[in-house]
């Protein structure tokens, strides 16, 4: 019924919504934090660790359920049956659009451990959300332009401590690591731009993918090869709240992480090399995945 509210009734209450889920979800996410902070033994760290994460899931969760009942987007997901709560992911996915954050949190929430992302360090001052990503361990990194390395060398090297830090964190904890391999939003003009051998992807960055296996070490064993689909084209978090977005296609597949693809990215050549083969054939199979889904949407009428 509430998806049936005219838009400008719809966008306006569903967002109100949002916001006051926010409210009623950080306050309390902030004042257990200041707890943490003000108890450093390390017992009460996992236990209140433990609290900030179900916080964030029940955020999670009524988020979801409010994009479920004020929009018509048709969900296909396929290959989530048999994840754990109790396992530790590296989870990999294409990047079309902002909607793909939400979209990985409604289907993966309460399905594996609470996921992290990798943000840009200018996102700590986002209002409400940043303070919260950083209450939650969400790693923050400093990215570096090329002329910035050039006249500052020692700067080489930074984002790989920073994740290094972040995964020993993670290393005794259930955790999901999420990492977008392309390291930016498909476009057309992007694509073209690099010279992408594949159709509807752009070049995969296996350097990140490589420091976040070989800092967690053992830790983690299992990678999820997530593919988003949108068979309309990708939109903004406001067209889904609009009803603009009518299908969201996801298909994960869970793969064993190698043992041949754990070793020194930067500095053994020829494992870079073998590591880069292994990421640019998982590419080449989602290009061709997504192929198949979008041929698939077609045939299945709304």
């Amino acid at each position: 019924m509430l998806a049936s509210l005219p838009v400008f009734l719809r966008v306006p209450l569903v967002c109100a919504l949002l916001i006051v889920s926010t409210l009623l979800h950080v306050l309390p996410l902030f004042a257990l934090t200041l707890v943490r902070l003000a108890i450093p033994l390390a017992a009460a760290q996992r236990v209140i660790g433990v609290g900030l994460v179900r916080i964030a899931e029940s955020w999670l969760s009524i988020n979801g359920w409010l994009f479920g009942v004020f929009t018509r987007t048709r969900w296909r997901v396929e290959g989530v049956d048999g994840l754990a709560l109790r396992g530790n992911y590296l989870v990999v996915c294409n990047h079309q659009s902002w909607v793909d954050i939400p979209a990985l949190q409604k289907v993966f929430n309460r399905r594996i451990p609470f996921m992290r992302f990798f943000l840009k360090s200018q996102l700590i001052w986002v209002p409400l959300l940043g303070p919260a990503w950083w209450a939650l361990d969400f790693p923050f990194m400093k990215r570096h332009s090329r002329q910035e390395l050039e006249t500052r060398p020692e700067l080489r090297g930074k984002d790989r401590e920073a994740t290094r830090r972040a995964c020993e964190k993670f290393r005794h904890l259930p955790v999901s690591i999420m990492n977008f391999t392309e390291g930016t939003r498909f476009t057309q003009a992007k694509h073209d731009a690099q010279g992408s051998p594949y159709t509807h992807l752009l070049k995969p960055k296996a350097g990140g993918v490589a420091f976040v296996i070989d800092a967690m070490g053992d830790a983690i064993r299992d990678m999820l090869d997530v593919t988003i689909v949108y068979p309309d084209g990708p939109g903004t978090t406001m067209d889904m709240l609009a009803g603009r977005i009518r299908e969201i296609r996801i298909h994960v597949r869970r793969l064993a992480i190698p043992p041949e693809m754990r070793g020194d990215y930067e500095n053994d050549p020829v494992f870079r090399e073998r590591f880069q083969g292994w990421v640019n054939e998982l590419w080449a199979e989602k290009d061709s995945r997504i192929t198949a889904m979008q041929q698939a949407a077609q045939k299945e009428p709304l």
